[in-house]
C-alpha cells in the first residue's frame, strides 16, 4: 500500500519524539538500499497475498526486519490455524481446507458445504477482508454463489476455507488483543462486517471497531494463544523470537472459553487510534527494538 493505515498517520511523529528517524518506504522498491536500514518494520504491505512468494523473497533479504522473516512466512497462510489446532491444542473455528490440487468438481466442493446455517468462504492467503464471502446454507442461490466463489478461488490456485459463521459475532462482536513486544496494549471490539450473499470488495482491508476494555478472562485467553505461538516459533527456528507486534482476534464460544480466528503478525491493523495509549506503546515499542 502506498501509505500507512489511517491509523497509524502519527506514528513517524511519536518515533522522532524518541529520536528514531523513520521513513516510509515501499517493500519492492529496487531503488531503496535495505542494508542501509538500522531496522525495518513491516506495516501495511496488504498486496502481499497477490505476490506472496515474491514478498516472502523479499523479506529474506532484509538484515533487521520485524517481524521476524521466518514468522512472515506462516503467518501469510492460515494454514498456521491448523497446525496451532492439531500441534498445539488451541481451539480455532472448525475449518474444512479445499486445496486446489485436489481438483474437486462443483458437486464434490458442493458436498462440503453445511445442511444449515450461514457460512463463510476465504482464501488460505488473504489480507485484511478481502475476497471472503458469506453464504447462507438454505439458500440455493446463495449456495450456488458460494459454488462459483470457491471455484473462482480454486482456479487462481489458491487454498480455500470453509467454515460456519459465527453467531456469537453477531451478539459479541470479535475481539481483537494487541501485544508489543510481548507486552499487553489495547484491545477493541470488531462488528460484523459479512453479510449473507456477500463476497468482501477487493479494496476493503478491515472493519468497523469499538475501543473496549478487554475482560482479565480475555487478556489470559490471549496470554495462553501467545504462549503457543512462541512454542511454535520455537520448533521452527530453533529457537524463540520476539513479536514487534502481535494482534490476536477471539471470538467467545458461548461455552466460557474461546475460538481463535486470526493471529495478525504481518499486516495487521493496530487500531493505534482506538486508544490514548496505543500510539505511544507502539512507537516505544519500535524505539525499544531500534536500539536493542
Amino acid at each position: 500500500m502506498p501509505n500507512l493505515y489511517s491509523d497509524e498517520e502519527g506514528i513517524l511523529d511519536a518515533l522522532a519524539e524518541r529520536d528514531v528517524d523513520a521513513s516510509i518506504k515501499f517493500w519492492d522498491d529496487e531503488d531503496v538500499d535495505w542494508e542501509e536500514a538500522g531496522l525495518v518494520v513491516v506495516r501495511s504491505v496488504s498486496d502481499y497475498a497477490q505476490r506472496r512468494d515474491e514478498f516472502l523473497t523479499w523479506t529474506k533479504s532484509v538484515p533487521r526486519l520485524l517481524n521476524h522473516p521466518d514468522i512472515l512466512d506462516w503467518n501469510t497462510d492460515k494454514h498456521y490455524l491448523k497446525v496451532l489446532e492439531e500441534e498445539y491444542g488451541l481451539p480455532v473455528i472448525p475449518t474444512t481446507w479445499i486445496e486446489a490440487e485436489d481438483e474437486l468438481s462443483k458437486h464434490r466442493v458442493h458436498s462440503r458445504f453445511p445442511a444449515l446455517q450461514d457460512f463463510v468462504i476465504k482464501p488460505a492467503v488473504s489480507s485484511g477482508l478481502r475476497d471472503i464471502g458469506r453464504y447462507s446454507a438454505i439458500d440455493p442461490a446463495a449456495r450456488r454463489s458460494a459454488i462459483t466463489h470457491v471455484m473462482d478461488l480454486l482456479g487462481q490456485g489458491r487454498s480455500v476455507m470453509l467454515q460456519r459463521y459465527r453467531e456469537e459475532i453477531d451478539t459479541h462482536g470479535e475481539i481483537s488483543l494487541i501485544f508489543f513486544n510481548g507486552l499487553v496494549s489495547h484491545s477493541v471490539e470488531k462488528k460484523a462486517m459479512l453479510h449473507p450473499s456477500h463476497v468482501t470488495d477487493a479494496s476493503m482491508h478491515e472493519t468497523l471497531t469499538t475501543a473496549r476494555e478487554a475482560t482479565s478472562e480475555e487478556w489470559r485467553w490471549g496470554e495462553e494463544i501467545r504462549v503457543a505461538l512462541h512454542a511454535y516459533v520455537k520448533a521452527r527456528l530453533g529457537r524463540d523470537e520476539q513479536f514487534l507486534f502481535n494482534r490476536v482476534d477471539v471470538v467467545p464460544d458461548g461455552q466460557g472459553s474461546f475460538m481463535v480466528m486470526e493471529i495478525g503478525l504481518t499486516d495487521a491493523q493496530l487500531y493505534l487510534d482506538s486508544s490514548p495509549d496505543a500510539m505511544q506503546n507502539f512507537a516505544d515499542a519500535i524505539s525499544v527494538r531500534a536500539h536493542w
